[in-house]
């Protein structure tokens, strides 16, 4: 059975974000490091694991998923490139709980075929994270997603704020992952408060599976 998986999803490029705001009260975060050495690269999702353990937060790893299971995390999130080269087999037989990203029909249909443990659907609203060649999804796209995806978490990304979250959760999107309206705010400590907090109202009943090991 899935996880219960928290509102509030803190997406961070390091380890260093991870020991910094994971304390205050995250339980849901994903690692996502682009174009490290190997050595380095593990070094980071140990660190972050760890961390994670100590404060009874759920880590998602993004793409590595054999570093994964080697440095024995239990959740991956796949690109759409990264889901067609992926070992879905070996992924499922290590234990690791599965999320993919989706833009479009096609892209979810491909992403169902996989039997993720959530979906995530963007850009919502136009983000400054990276270049996309997807127009934003549009606040309304959420509540179609969903439609689709029937029981399975939605997870809604892509220029997500804190005044912003109601949209996203009164069309039907079960979390909200945040990556720059956290990291290049002022006071990301702060902001992060104020995204525990207005992401509480939204806690409701999930089914669960085994407790998370990190």
């Amino acid at each position: 059975m899935r996880p219960a998986l928290d509102p509030f999803y803190l997406i961070v490029d390091s380890a260093d974000w991870i020991d910094r705001l994971v304390p205050l009260g995250v339980k849901l975060v994903q690692l996502r490091v682009k174009d490290l050495p190997e050595p380095e690269l593990r070094a980071e999702i140990r660190r972050a694991r760890d961390t994670c353990q100590r404060n009874g937060c759920q880590l998602i790893v993004n793409d590595y998923w054999r570093l994964a299971i080697e440095e024995g995390c239990d959740f991956v999130h796949l690109g759409q490139e990264d889901l067609l080269e992926a070992d879905l087999d070996a992924i499922r037989r290590a234990g690791l709980w599965l999320g993919v990203s989706t833009h479009d029909e096609t892209e979810l249909e491909t992403a169902l075929q996989a039997e993720p443990d959530y979906v995530a659907l963007g850009p919502i609203w136009p983000t400054i994270l990276k270049a996309m060649k997807w127009a934003p999804q549009t606040p309304a796209r959420i509540a179609a997603w969903k439609r689709a995806i029937g029981g399975l978490p939605l997870v809604a990304i892509g220029g997500v704020t804190v005044e912003r979250l109601p949209e996203v959760f009164q069309n039907g999107a079960d979390i909200a992952a945040v990556v720059t309206d956290i990291t290049r705010n002022a006071d990301p400590e702060a902001r992060t408060h104020e995204w525990l907090a207005a992401t509480r109202q939204y806690l409701a009943p999930r089914t669960t599976g085994p407790t998370p090991a990190g």
